[in-house]
């Protein structure tokens, strides 16, 4: 995506009274006992809370931690330390029970669909399956399968086919469907583009802002380029090395960046014109962020440290709280 693609118009933040999803301080550790206690963090104290009707971007570099806290959301990642509340009912260590409870509300798209649609059934069937659990008839069951292949831009007679039939794009569009089939109010989409061309980004990008303001659903949309996060997300929380960085409205933070992570984010966007292109790279180099680090920062301070132009002593020794700058939340002693 160019990241002189423009966020929707409808791209502000819906007033509710409850979100729809509350993340507090999260922190997320690999590893079991001592082991998991002596590890750093690969989520550290995260915030961030979503709307009916609202996406969240949540970008980073490889690494960040943006999977972690999707797959943390869902219950497939034990919680370290934090909260995390669904419309207002704790599910941070949600059991079994609870999960099958919540799985007709809370759904996930991620960027391999082969890792949804079982290529032994027919599409019918792979979406067919989770109305089944919950009871719905096949007679039903099929007929909500057609009706929701046709939402996303597919023949109705798909549901007589396999997977192996359909190009990269359109199985996206089947796990969207799968995704969306049982009516949730929230879908967490793990890089659910990233693998995808870039006209067959702009369409999947498009469906899921269509199906977002049609149902009122929520998303939290983690991808690595900032772009295409900026196009779908009315907010956005930028990560490094399990920390927020800089959150705020998508047209702040992408727009007018205030961390120098963030603005090398921005920077080392592709754009589609070679000038444009070529003043980017310029701007990029002129931050003075140096290219990832090998070595980890010792705990404490600010993870970015040792990339960044601004870092004093301070910043190996204290870490930055998030303040509000411009219209951003930014955690660094300078920005």
């Amino acid at each position: 995506m160019s990241t002189t693609t423009s966020v929707r118009p409808d791209a502000q933040r819906p007033a509710a009274a409850q979100p729809l999803l509350d993340v507090k301080d999260l922190v997320v550790r690999y590893g079991r006992g001592r082991k998991a206690a002596a590890a750093p963090a690969a989520v550290d104290r995260v915030n961030f809370s979503i709307a009916p009707g609202e996406t969240v971007g949540l970008v980073g570099e490889s690494g960040s931690g943006k999977s972690t806290i999707g797959k943390a959301i869902l219950g497939l990642q034990k919680v370290s330390g934090g909260t995390i509340t669904y419309e207002g009912q704790d599910i941070t260590s949600a059991g079994a029970s609870q999960r099958r409870a919540l799985g007709s509300e809370l759904r996930a798209v991620f960027q391999d669909p082969n890792s949804s649609l079982n290529p032994r059934n027919t599409v019918g069937s792979s979406l067919a399956e989770p109305l089944r659990l919950r009871g719905v008839g096949a007679a039903d069951a099929r007929q909500r399968a057609e009706d929701m292949l046709e939402r996303v831009g597919l023949p109705r007679d798909a549901v007589d086919r396999y997977p192996s039939q359909f190009s990269g794009g359109q199985r996206q569009r089947i796990s969207v469907a799968r995704a969306l089939i049982c009516d949730p109010k929230l879908v967490v989409c793990d890089e659910a583009v990233s693998a995808l061309d870039l006209s067959t980004q702009a369409q999947v990008l498009n469906l899921l802002a269509d199906l977002r303001d049609e149902r009122g659903l929520g998303y939290l949309f983690i991808a690595h380029d900032i772009a295409v996060v900026q196009f779908l997300a009315q907010r956005v929380v930028v990560l490094y090395r399990g920390q927020v960085m800089e959150s705020g409205p998508a047209a702040a933070v992408t727009g007018n960046p205030k961390h120098p992570f963030t603005q090398a984010l921005v920077a080392a966007s592709p754009v589609p014109r070679p000038t444009e292109q070529a003043a980017r790279r310029e701007a990029r180099e002129s931050l003075g962020v140096r290219t990832g680090a090998a070595a980890v920062p010792s705990p404490g301070g600010c993870p970015f440290r040792l990339r960044c132009p601004l870092a004093t002593d301070l910043c190996a020794t204290e870490r930055p709280a998030l303040r509000q700058v411009g219209g951003s939340a930014v955690a660094c002693h300078y920005a």
